[in-house]
């Protein structure tokens, strides 16, 4: 794994050794970024993320290498949690992030910064986590009025079209995993 582009383009990450993790591939996280920064480079600067099942915190440091003044890790494994820390500290990565070792949903209900960008990837085994997730993403008041949530889910499970307030405007496929795109209404 390694930092697609931006300030720490082509740095690798430490591996989930040990880890039963399924951290979004290079190729894919490549994919997200290219379709949220169209032509634009900076289109992520300043903007606020919160990476949810955050596992080895990839796509979060993406995030920060394109910009993203704020970036929330929030994951239940103490050793993912740990992972996150370590491939920060490696990039050199001192600021602009919190990280949260803590069940999502509650984090989600003792989280007030808004955000412009909501990256959902539980283990693709937990299909009901899409929903409630999703569903209390909805509810919280935590996304900015623009904000823009994504799941990457299996392609053999749709998550679904939507939840309170979130409306899936996009599906993108690539290979196994699908990237849902959802905003408010």
């Amino acid at each position: 794994m390694r930092v697609i582009a931006g300030n720490y383009r082509s740095r690798k990450l430490l591996p989930a050794v040990e880890l039963d993790l399924r951290p979004t591939s290079d190729r894919l996280r490549e994919t997200l970024f290219n379709v949220l920064t169209p032509g634009d480079p900076d289109a992520l600067v300043g903007s606020t993320w919160l990476d949810l099942f955050a596992g080895t915190g990839a796509v979060g440091i993406e995030a920060l290498s394109r910009g993203a003044a704020m970036v929330q890790f929030v994951e239940s494994s103490a050793a993912a949690t740990e992972l996150i820390r370590k491939n920060l500290k490696v990039l050199g990565i001192e600021a602009g992030f919190q990280i949260h070792t803590r069940d999502v949903r509650k984090a989600l209900r003792s989280l007030h910064d808004p955000a412009s960008h909501v990256f959902v990837d539980p283990p693709y085994t937990m299909e009901k986590v899409y929903g409630e997730t999703l569903e209390e993403l909805s509810k919280t008041g935590i996304l900015n009025p623009n904000a823009l949530v994504i799941a990457e889910h299996f392609k053999k499970f749709d998550p679904g079209e939507s939840f309170g307030s979130l409306r899936r405007f996009r599906k993108l496929a690539q290979g196994d995993a699908v990237l849902s795109f959802y905003r408010t209404e």
